[in-house]
């Protein structure tokens, strides 16, 4: 039996003030080739999964705090107990209002990287209006800080 303790998982640290830890997929123990999942943490105030997209299919289960949820056009809030569908190649992003972190889990599939991972480390990430499509009318602006140098 192959399990993945969250509470052993380090993760990653973004530069959008997000912390992944990977549950399938990544540098966990557990690997599927349908799908991926992790835990996400973002911080008070802004912490972010920036606008991208990607081709996988992909569903955000927020399970507590408030954040706004941008996806193509349209621009909500998402609270605990939430989900949301987002449909492959649909520019996406989620940005925490509150006060206090916001806990959410992914799954994506199939299987394998997303490059937005990536370019976030690099500081690469395609600007919204300028390099991808813009975000919604009011939505939280995307994060695109470079990371900071080690």
């Amino acid at each position: 039996m192959i399990i993945a303790d969250l509470s052993k998982i380090e993760g990653r640290h973004y530069p959008a003030r997000r912390r992944t830890q990977n549950l399938v997929g990544g540098a966990s123990p557990i690997q599927a080739k349908s799908f991926s999942m992790g835990y996400v943490t973002l911080q008070p105030k802004g912490g972010q999964v920036p606008w991208h997209n990607q081709e996988q299919e992909e569903i955000y289960f927020i399970v507590d705090g408030t954040g706004e949820m941008c996806l193509g056009e349209e621009r909500q809030t998402l609270n605990a107990g939430q989900a949301v569908s987002i449909p492959g190649g649909v520019f996406h992003q989620l940005t925490n209002m509150g006060e206090t972190p916001l806990h959410m889990i992914y799954c994506y599939g199939p299987a394998g990287d997303v490059a937005h991972w990536r370019q976030e480390l690099k500081g690469t990430l395609p600007k919204a209006g300028v390099e991808a499509p813009p975000l919604p009318a009011g939505a939280w602006p995307q994060c695109t800080e470079k990371p900071k140098a080690q």
